[in-house]
């Protein structure tokens, strides 16, 4: 594995980190006061598509890795092509790297990106030429900020995505579905959700089955937006499907596509393997602006000489640098295109609470100061909570690396 950097990467994570000094810390503090997400018409999205922000990965056609890692080069204006097994501009490898970027100046205003979002992976893993052209081209060049989501999540499954109980039935040549969704980041303003549904309960995974539903789709409806502790800065909506029929041509996959055992379940993980990583690096983006909130009020304050805090200071900065190699590992994994579901676990299960005591430390020390709502480390540590539980919480991630530990299947 390679820790280089090359010199177009490390452009993009000093843009990034110019964003996130000027827009996104304010705009994330700013939506945090107000207790609301960032309105879907706020000028922060169309500066962003100027800045080639907010698209999708995918460039049309089926695309080999170096053919991707030079379309990705070309799309995201990042010089140097590269291979996607190398870290290049398309890869899973240059996603985690911007996300711990972006999550350090604030996580919940880079949720809120317009893009396709979490609903990209199991398009791209699932979907079928002719879907992927239809739901992602328009993300290549957006004419407007759009978004995409993705709804898992219900009133009663969330990290046991085995049991949900939205339904799904053929209807001619559609299907009908119904059901309730739960914590669908950005749903409300999506122009279409990768929702999550089962032709039978007792089939367990065997019997998911994922479609694209577009906005104005009749039946889809009753969006809410949850009041959350931290990441205010991103909408967390619950949604209804009532008689929801959607056309075959929604079916990501197709028929065919579920012909092997368990297939809507194995593309469900397929995207979590995808994006866990990700959330892990987003982790270690918060913890490291705790530790650095942290670090520099003992300096102000006279308590860098105390090696009491000194010793707390340098293991938490370790803790973080071990959560960020374990991500830096699932994601090569996936740009070579090998198995991560334990790693990609691995990154997501020590990331968080590595996160959770950097913010930990940071209010004991500010004491009183950092207990008020209008300090940064009062909001990281409310935002950093909820890493631990999005994409499968870490007792979740636990069993997975358990499993694989005394040999039980790893799907």
């Amino acid at each position: 594995m390679n820790f280089a950097i090359d010199e177009a990467l490390r452009k993009r994570l000093a843009g990034i980190r110019e964003l996130g000094r000027t827009q996104m810390r304010p705009l994330g503090l700013e939506a945090d006061r107000a207790g609301a997400p960032v309105a879907p018409d706020h000028p922060f999205y169309t500066l962003l598509l100027s800045l080639g922000l907010g698209r999708t990965r995918w460039l049309g056609g089926e695309l080999d890795d170096s053919a991707r890692g030079r379309t990705a080069a070309r799309q995201h204006g990042s010089g140097e092509a590269s291979s996607s097994r190398s870290g290049g501009p398309g890869s899973s490898l240059t996603g985690v790297l911007l996300s711990e970027e972006m999550a350090y100046w604030d996580r919940g205003v880079a949720v809120s990106f317009p893009g396709p979002g979490l609903g990209e992976p199991p398009v791209l893993s699932m979907g079928t030429p002719e879907q992927k052209e239809r739901f992602l081209a328009p993300f290549r060049t957006p004419d407007r900020p759009r978004w995409g989501s993705f709804a898992m999540t219900e009133p009663g499954a969330g990290s046991d995505v085995a049991a949900i109980r939205t339904s799904c039935r053929r209807d001619g040549d559609g299907w009908i579905l119904d059901g309730d969704k739960s914590f669908a980041a950005n749903a409300s303003r999506a122009d279409w959700i990768v929702v999550w549904a089962t032709v039978d309960p007792a089939q367990g995974r065997a019997g998911h089955r994922a479609f694209v539903v577009e906005r104005g789709t009749p039946g889809l409806g009753d969006f809410r937006v949850e009041k959350k502790m931290g990441l205010k800065a991103y909408e967390s909506t619950s949604f209804t499907l009532r008689g929801c029929r959607v056309p075959a041509a929604n079916l990501l996959g197709g028929d065919a596509h579920y012909g092997a055992q368990r297939a809507g379940f194995k593309g469900a993980l397929a995207s979590f393997n995808a994006t866990r990583p990700m959330i892990g690096a987003m982790a270690v983006g918060i913890g490291r602006a705790a530790l650095d909130e942290a670090a520099a009020f003992a300096r102000a304050h006279g308590r860098a000489g105390d090696p009491r805090v000194r010793d707390r200071l340098e293991r938490i900065r370790r803790k973080l640098r071990v959560a960020r190699l374990l991500c830096w590992r699932a994601a090569w994994l996936a740009d070579a295109r090998q198995p991560n579901m334990v790693e990609a676990s691995m990154a997501k299960a020590f990331a968080p609470p590595a996160a959770l005591e950097a913010a930990s430390l940071g209010m004991e020390l500010l004491g009183e100061v950092g207990g008020r709502g209008d300090h940064l480390v009062e909001k990281l540590f409310r935002d950093v909570k909820a890493m631990d539980i999005v994409e499968g919480t870490g007792q979740i991630q636990r069993l997975v690396i358990a499993r694989q530990l005394v040999g039980l299947p790893r799907d």
